[in-house]
């Protein structure tokens, strides 16, 4: 059983991306968010034709009420990314993964808030499949929806900024990845 009061951490990085320490979560956030390790996912459909988008939380410190690739979230200090993102399919979204794909490896972006709140990160970029319909938490995930892969980009480019600024700064660099 987890101790449910322990804060979670996240990996500081150092400009060459190097770990130089760890700060709360609940505090990492803010006008001068420090660089740090975080990972992002996206998951398809068996058929690798639909991708599941999320709708972040309410609740969430940047970007609430925003669509985003299928989840995000930060490796703890000594956990490898590919165990993060396998732990945060379960807590996010109830389900378990197969096989992953690390897609970009060396995705780093910044992006700032209308209110001042950034977010500054090296995030690894994961693809998987996943065959059902998952079961969010709701403190993370306010709704989500299946989407075709062929008709995304015309949805973002349509109204961008319903979308989270690294989902759409991902967006393409996978496609290439994926042939289109």
């Amino acid at each position: 059983m987890s101790d449910v009061s322990q804060e979670e951490l996240v990996v500081l990085l150092d400009e060459s991306g190097q770990p130089c320490g760890t700060a709360p979560k609940a505090t990492v956030h803010h006008e001068s968010t420090p660089l740090h390790l975080a990972f992002s996912c996206w998951l398809f459909d068996t058929a690798g034709e639909q991708v599941l988008l999320t709708r972040r939380a309410a609740a969430k410190r940047t970007w609430p009420l925003v669509w985003t690739n299928s989840f995000c979230g930060h490796p703890a200090p000594d956990e490898a990314v590919d165990e993060a993102v396998r732990r945060r399919a379960g807590d996010e979204l109830g389900v378990r993964l197969g096989e992953l794909h690390l897609e970009l490896p060396d995705f780093r972006y910044t992006a700032r808030m209308a209110d001042g709140v950034s977010e500054n990160e090296v995030c690894p970029v994961y693809t998987a499949t996943l065959g059902n319909d998952p079961v969010p938490d709701p403190a993370e995930v306010d709704s989500f929806v299946w989407v075709p892969w062929s008709t995304l980009f015309a949805a973002v480019a349509d109204d961008p900024e319903r979308y989270s600024p690294w989902m759409r700064l991902q967006l393409p660099l996978l496609a290439a990845k994926r042939g289109g």
